[in-house]
């Protein structure tokens, strides 16, 4: 009887979690929604086209610096390690804001540091401002991630990540093409200082027009995250998402650099083929999220690692022949994991500390798929075998999926009818 009673108020004390930490709940359909998270989706998007439009323009940048492969690489590297700090900084911002403020000041900070980097003279001021536009990206996706949460019902939060999703999958198609158009009319600065820009503009634009995330975040320093720390399944959520961002992120970073240095690739076929390798990024990318609603969270991350990372492993062992077969093939499922990691993300902490979860597990995330994975494959360019490093990074990825089978997640929610 006592532990009845105590499950009663757990599930009374989940409820009035629920109500605290996402006010603005909406119980009725996804669609009644996707104006906000559309709105999100965009400034996501600016978000992330500015921290991998660096991928399809280094070619040009190592030639006009003068720099080695592996300082190449390191460029990602700064730009992961400023998303570390910015995100492991959003719970204080939040905790004393809102989260609606972090994402104005998220994409306000992003304009200003890719201004600077587009007027760069020195590579010192360049690298810092790399550092600045990670740090300011960081303070963005914990809060997005809340506020759709806190937006949307339960049973749809695969699905309404996944419309988020549709921001990286676009840019990692886009960022090549407007690489090439800026290369071929103007100059890589220009690219960088049009996209700060639009990064000004979409900061104001929410400020003024932008609904929900009107509700403060919980502090790094309160009992949540103590919490947090102790979780077993928060530990491994943070390696799967080192080998999740690995398999999208620290792959792309260094492909073209791999196929034009190393394969003897033409500059534009690359960037091209790059391109249209991530075209089916938006369709798979929302199928993602119906498959982690639908299959569940654990069986989507299992398979998208698994096949992804055997995919990146030929990247490195296919002759010439095949080779743009295995680039085509390479990111089609690796944009399940996201919507699939997510959720889980969600499902494992209290409404309350989800801004935490994302905070401290999406940075070693990239960190190390996005900043270590590149390095390495630039060391490894350097030391004569590109193929190496993919072939490694490959292997990895694929043993994530057996990480992934450890994942104990609730199953599937219904929605109400």
């Amino acid at each position: 009887m006592q532990r009845e009673d105590t499950s009663k108020v757990a599930i009374k004390k989940s409820a009035s979690d629920e109500v605290r930490g996402g006010a603005e709940v909406d119980t009725r359909s996804l669609k009644a929604q996707l104006s906000p998270i559309f709105f999100l989706t965009v400034i996501f998007l600016l978000n992330f086209v500015s921290r991998i439009i660096l991928s399809p323009l280094l070619p040009t940048i190592e030639k006009e610096l003068a720099i080695s492969h592996s300082q190449a690489g390191f460029l990602f590297f700064l730009s992961s390690a400023g998303y570390l700090v910015g995100l492991l900084s959003s719970g204080l911002l939040t905790s004393r804001s809102t989260h609606r403020l972090a994402i104005v000041l998220s994409s306000a900070g992003i304009g200003a540091m890719m201004l600077t980097i587009a007027a760069a003279e020195s590579l010192a001021i360049m690298r810092c401002g790399l550092f600045g536009v990670g740090f300011a990206a960081g303070l963005y996706i914990p809060s997005a991630i809340v506020t759709i949460t806190s937006l949307v019902a339960r049973p749809h939060w695969g699905k309404a990540i996944a419309v988020h999703e549709l921001a990286p999958n676009l840019a990692f198609f886009v960022s090549p093409f407007v690489a090439e158009l800026f290369l071929k009319w103007s100059s890589w600065r220009l690219a960088l200082a049009v996209l700060g820009a639009l990064s000004l503009v979409a900061s104001v634009s929410f400020g003024r027009f932008g609904r929900g995330g009107s509700f403060p975040g919980e502090s790094p320093l309160s009992g949540a995250f103590a919490t947090l720390v102790r979780t077993s399944a928060f530990w491994l959520m943070v390696v799967l998402f080192g080998l999740g961002v690995s398999s999208t992120v620290g792959v792309y970073a260094m492909l073209p650099l791999y196929l034009v240095t190393e394969r003897q690739v033409e500059p534009s076929w690359a960037n091209t083929l790059v391109a249209f390798s991530r075209s089916h990024g938006p369709i798979l990318g929302l199928l993602g999220g119906w498959a982690s609603d639908t299959l569940g969270a654990k069986q989507t991350i299992f398979v998208s690692l698994v096949f992804t990372g055997f995919a990146t492993l030929m990247l490195g062992v296919l002759p010439n022949g095949w080779l743009s077969a295995a680039v085509l093939l390479q990111p089609l499922l690796a944009v399940w994991f996201f919507p699939a990691a997510f959720a889980a993300i969600a499902m494992i902490t209290p409404p309350n500390a989800r801004n935490l979860a994302v905070a401290f597990s999406v940075p070693f995330g990239y960190v190390i798929g996005g900043g270590a994975i590149p390095t390495f494959i630039g060391a490894m360019g350097d030391a004569g075998s590109f193929a190496t490093g993919f072939t490694f990074t490959g292997a990895l990825i694929a043993a994530g999926g057996l990480l992934a089978s450890r994942f104990r997640l609730p199953g599937p929610v219904k929605e109400e009818k």
